[in-house]
């Protein structure tokens, strides 16, 4: 069922009561890692909807909102072979009351500047802001029992994670494993947009982190050590922004890497920012 209405949704929703509700958050442009994570709601939930907005507030001014990929109609496609229940697929003038989508005039969810001020949030000014605010937005609307978000993400699920302790949220995030095509490149929509050779060369994201969790299980532990260990696979070819092994629950830093630490990555390779994590431990 493809709703596209807060009261459709809702009708829907009051008449599952007594069943438990699994949300998957998308922006669309669906692939195996998401069906990765609808899979998951199936087992865990009586009824499993999948959310598909491409959320305005969340991108910045030169990022890439008005090309990012629409493919409502195979999403749709996609989640009814999955045995999804509904497919939400809401305007921004629907999740947004129309007008302007600014925090001068919209009610924003502002996240605690510590889990901000690191990795994606340092060149995503307001990212987190925009993330949080749908998510919530999503929540309030469906009213989920459990929500499934991807660890490629793996600072947008900590960050939310937290959103929902300091809240009280009735909602229980989880986590689903990253998913990889065969040569290790993690599973993103952005990935159509990198050409043949940018699909190799996008490689060096995952080979970083393998080698860096290799060193680590090897006995090196100093983390300044082992992002030096990063810089042999870097050509012109790769714009890295940023590499950081960092505590997996509360991104804090570390100086020495245990089996609590993750490790993070991103890189722009053909003009294309994507990013990668690794647990170290386990």
């Amino acid at each position: 069922m493809l709703l596209h209405k807060i009261d459709e949704l809702r009708s829907v929703r009051r008449e599952w009561a007594g069943l438990s509700v699994g949300l998957v958050p998308t922006m669309g442009a669906l692939h195996e890692g998401h069906l990765s994570l609808i899979k998951k709601a199936k087992e865990t939930c009586d009824k499993v909807i999948v959310s598909v907005f491409v959320n305005p507030i969340q991108f910045g001014p030169s990022e890439d909102y008005d090309k990012y990929p629409r493919t409502l109609d195979r999403d749709t496609e996609l989640c009814q072979k999955e045995g999804v229940d509904i497919v939400f697929a809401p305007s921004p003038d629907e999740m947004y009351g129309g007008g302007r989508l600014s925090n001068d005039t919209l009610t924003y969810v502002c996240p605690p500047f510590f889990y901000v001020n690191k990795l994606c949030g340092k060149s995503r000014v307001g990212h987190f802001d925009g993330v949080c605010t749908v998510v919530l937005k999503l929540f309030n609307i469906v009213q989920p029992d459990y929500a499934f978000f991807g660890q490629k993400d793996a600072q947008q699920v900590v960050i939310v994670k937290k959103m929902v302790k300091d809240l009280n949220v009735p909602v229980e995030i989880i986590q689903c494993p990253i998913v990889r095509e065969e040569s290790g490149l993690a599973l993103s929509s952005r990935n159509k947009y990198l050409s043949e050779a940018g699909k190799k060369d996008a490689l060096v994201l995952s080979a970083i982190l393998n080698n860096i969790k290799l060193c680590y299980n090897r006995g090196i532990t100093d983390v300044s050590a082992l992002k030096e260990t990063a810089y042999g696979f870097l050509t012109d070819k790769h714009d890295l922004e940023y590499l950081e092994i960092l505590d997996k629950n509360t991104l804090e830093e570390k100086k020495n890497a245990d089996n609590d630490s993750i490790a993070l990555i991103a890189c722009r390779v053909d003009g294309v920012r994507l990013i990668d994590n690794m647990y170290l431990g386990g």
